[in-house]
């Protein structure tokens, strides 16, 4: 029996309450802060209601009635200005933060970022290494400490792309890319997943991030480059049909791919009208 969608909710919470990367760790920073700013307003709301039931009690004797009373302008003042401060800031903050986290935004690094292409497909996620000639299926191995430039699309319908522990979900559309930046501070394993609906087998739509050391992530490129199965155009029509997948890892044998990808996507349908 498959997963239900909301039986995912809690790994999902975990992992963005525990950022292992600059982009989720600042993302996680900005919760704290606006969780901070509203319970400004909250608690105090609560406190009064509370209060002003106790005051107002039956047997209070010294609680004034006064069924006439309508209409206090310090009290409209107070609860119109305060809300409107609470939202003013929580603007500002939203405002600030949607630039300074915006997922094109290059991280700071000394090294140059690693490319890594990443193709949804229907129900599992190809990764290319351009640089690295290999390519993997759910399974995504990276350098520690290195700043990762994702380049995003998409080979059939509409998905999301999203670590928690690493940072921004963002979509990938067929014929068009997207770019996110991430980085992992230390070695470790990040689970990922697709965040937006796309059919039957979207609950197994699952894979790993392995975040290793630098000598381990070279040792992984050879031993796939030498002894990984093939991946070309041919390779790719077999793989993007319907259906889920284990983990694997491939040589690529076709280092222009991603944009092959791209240009089947972008092109007209033979059905289309003229």
């Amino acid at each position: 029996m498959k997963e239900s969608v909301f039986t995912m909710a809690p790994d999902l919470v975990t992992g963005v309450l525990d950022p292992r990367g600059p982009v989720a760790a600042d993302e996680y920073q900005l919760l704290q802060n606006a969780t901070v700013v509203m319970l400004a307003l909250i608690v105090p709301i609560i406190v009064l209601t509370l209060a002003f039931a106790w005051w107002f009690r039956a047997g209070n004797r010294r609680a004034k009635r006064r069924p006439d009373w309508s209409y206090s302008g310090a009290l409209e003042v107070v609860n119109w200005m305060v809300p409107l401060m609470i939202i003013l800031f929580l603007g500002g903050m939203g405002w600030v933060a949607s630039h300074a986290l915006d997922p094109a935004k290059p991280l700071p690094s000394q090294a140059p970022p690693l490319k890594i292409q990443v193709v949804s497909l229907d129900w599992k996620w190809l990764f290319i290494y351009p640089d690295g000639g290999v390519a993997a299926v759910n399974h995504l191995v990276v350098p520690a400490g290195r700043v990762l430039q994702l380049q995003l699309t998409s080979g059939s319908v509409m998905n999301s792309f999203f670590v928690p522990q690493l940072g921004s979900q963002i979509y990938t559309m067929a014929g068009m890319t997207t770019t996110l930046h991430l980085q992992a501070d230390r070695p470790g394993t990040f689970p990922g997943r697709s965040v937006q609906f796309s059919g039957d087998g979207f609950s197994d739509m699952r894979f790993e991030v392995d975040a290793v050391t630098p000598a381990e992530y070279e040792a992984w490129l050879a031993r796939t480059r030498a002894g990984g199965t093939g991946l070309d155009a041919g390779a790719y029509a077999a793989l993007s049909r319907p259906g889920t997948s284990a983990p694997r890892a491939y040589r690529l044998d076709e280092p222009r791919l991603f944009q092959h990808i791209l240009a089947a996507s972008m092109a007209p349908s033979s059905s289309s009208s003229h």
